[in-house]
């Protein structure tokens, strides 16, 4: 099957199967996104979901978080993982904000990555979900459902590499979209351990399927 094939076939399924496709972490302005993004990493959405409602009660703007200190936030953020290191990325995102940019969040890679916490995929997350860009964060799911449904070749062994490769090829419009599609389906479906192979509408596209009939 021609790559273009390939695409055309993977995003009608998720057109269908999918037409609705959002974070689900919960938030209420493009601050407590950031927040919850730099907290959700190498942890679950539901646990940050459990955490943040007290923590954006108590500091729901970037002055409110950068007029408190690390160790007043770890006592908020103590059950996700690596607490120490996000409760100082959170405080000196929130200084910066207030600093550098009026305690808004920027919307550009740029100035993004310069944040405490922030790489290039909450980077990218941010400009995709809060500003609408098509931006793809390529987080574990991503990497691992594209690889697996051969959207990406094996050449493509870095997050970046990956991301290149799925921009090229998914419409400008609905790479967004697209970031949600993968995520979501890698975090239901396509499991890391145990992939529901034969419930997935993608059985007989998808080339790791194809590979196991042989």
């Amino acid at each position: 099957m021609r790559k273009k094939e390939l695409y055309d076939r993977v995003i009608a399924y998720f057109e269908q199967a999918m037409p609705v496709a959002e974070t689900e972490l919960h938030y209420e302005d493009p601050f407590q996104l950031l927040v919850a993004v730099i907290l959700s990493a190498q942890c679950t959405d539901k646990r940050v979901n459990m955490i943040t409602p007290a923590l954006f009660r108590d500091f729901p703007t970037a002055e409110a978080m950068a007029a408190t200190t690390p160790d007043v936030v770890y006592e908020y953020i103590r059950s996700v993982s690596y607490p120490n290191n996000k409760a100082k990325h959170l405080v000196g995102m929130a200084q910066m904000l207030v600093r550098d940019y009026g305690g808004q969040v920027p919307d550009t890679l740029e100035e993004l990555v310069k944040l405490p916490g922030v790489g290039r995929k909450t980077a990218n997350v941010i400009q995709s979900v809060v500003f609408h860009k098509a931006a793809m964060a390529v987080d574990t799911h991503v990497f691992r459902v594209s690889h697996r449904i051969g959207l990406v070749p094996g050449t493509c062994t870095t997050p970046l590499a990956t991301e290149k490769h799925l921009t090229r090829y998914i419409p400008e419009a609905l790479i967004p979209k697209a970031h949600h599609w993968l995520i979501l389906h890698g975090r239901y479906v396509c499991t890391a351990r145990n992939p529901k192979c034969d419930k997935c509408g993608l059985n007989g596209i998808c080339q790791a399927s194809l590979k196991a009939k042989i």
